[in-house]
């Protein structure tokens, strides 16, 4: 045993020198390096980076207007980092701090208001409609999710067996199966009203599928609370919107925390699923950065830099989960 960890250790050893020498040492990061990139011994080519990092970052988005793209993410990165501070920690700061983040995010990216240039939704891309839909899936799917938990919980056995098929229909179908589902045979079978922008569509399909998964994980969080916390809630006269608010609830949220952050950031790298019913999101205009003759061979370089990006967000998200852990665990005893 102390061999074979001794040999793994030296072959992870060996693979991070190898990564570091061609990323580092024998990198090329000038922005005129495409010649040297070329020449025999050259390491990564970020001069890729250097020279198409607005076409990955912003995507379609129009090029003069591209610094509102920038804010509205800034604006986004701002909302969760408060999120994070203990004094937001109530229900109608967090909406509030939520809400008019993500209506100045809109606005920014929109426009059409303000003396703001009016840029359709197929016009937007790269990060910033990652977060877009990140943020609009969770909003619209954790109300949604606490609902279903809640009906397929409920005492009517016809409104518990209804919510429970449906929520093991949509787990058991992938989710590029539903994205397809709402972007292209959804528009056939509603009426043209009914239909509106693609993009929505993906994300109210996006939605419930976040929904229901989430819904079982709030559901084990219900099921593993003592009966004896709702029974006394009924003693003392609580209604049942007082009993699921204030007790029952926030408990279960604690207890289902870690498998909710899995979840969230799950959801996240998801996001990039939408390139394949049409929309140029940070992976797709990552492949469009390198996809003429000029850069074609710099693909690994930029497939790098946008995984470097998702892990800047994704370990964000998974080290504050594991703040909030600790921090509930102190509290409990």
């Amino acid at each position: 045993m102390p061999f074979a960890t001794g040999a793994l250790l030296a072959g992870l050893l060996w693979l991070a020198w190898l990564a570091f020498d061609w990323a580092i040492l024998r990198g090329v990061f000038a922005g005129d390096g495409r010649p040297r990139c070329l020449s025999d011994g050259a390491g990564a080519c970020w001069s890729v980076i250097a020279n198409r990092w607005r076409l990955i970052i912003f995507g379609l988005f129009p090029f003069e207007e591209q610094w509102r793209s920038a804010l509205a993410c800034f604006v986004i990165v701002t909302v969760a980092a408060l999120s994070c501070i203990p004094a937001f920690w109530s229900a109608r700061r967090l909406a509030a701090l939520w809400l008019g983040g993500f209506t100045a995010f809109y606005v920014l990216m929109r426009g059409g208001m303000f003396g703001l240039t009016a840029v359709l939704p197929q016009y937007w891309g790269g990060l910033s409609l990652n977060i877009f839909v990140f943020c609009l899936v969770v909003i619209l799917g954790m109300p949604l999710s606490i609902a279903m938990a809640l009906m397929r919980r409920s005492e009517l056995k016809l409104i518990a067996r209804t919510t429970g098929a449906f929520i093991d229909i949509v787990r058991g179908i992938p989710l590029l199966a539903i994205l397809f589902t709402f972007s292209v045979v959804l528009p056939f079978v509603i009426p043209n009203w009914m239909s509106g922008d693609k993009l929505y569509r993906v994300i109210i399909g996006f939605s419930i599928f976040y929904a229901c998964y989430q819904a079982e994980i709030l559901r084990g969080g219900l099921q593993a609370l003592p009966d004896g916390q709702d029974e006394a809630a009924k003693a003392l006269g609580m209604s049942y919107f007082q009993r699921v608010g204030h007790i029952l609830l926030p408990q279960a949220f604690r207890r289902s925390l870690p498998p909710t952050i899995n979840q969230i950031v799950t959801t996240l790298k998801d996001t990039s699923l939408v390139l394949i019913v049409g929309f140029f999101e940070m992976l797709g205009s990552g492949s469009a950065a390198f996809g003429n003759a000029e850069w074609q061979f710099a693909n690994k370089e930029v497939y790098v830099f946008v995984a470097l990006v998702f892990f800047a967000f994704v370990f964000s998200l998974s080290r504050y989960g594991a703040f909030l852990e600790r921090r509930m665990s102190r509290s409990s005893h």
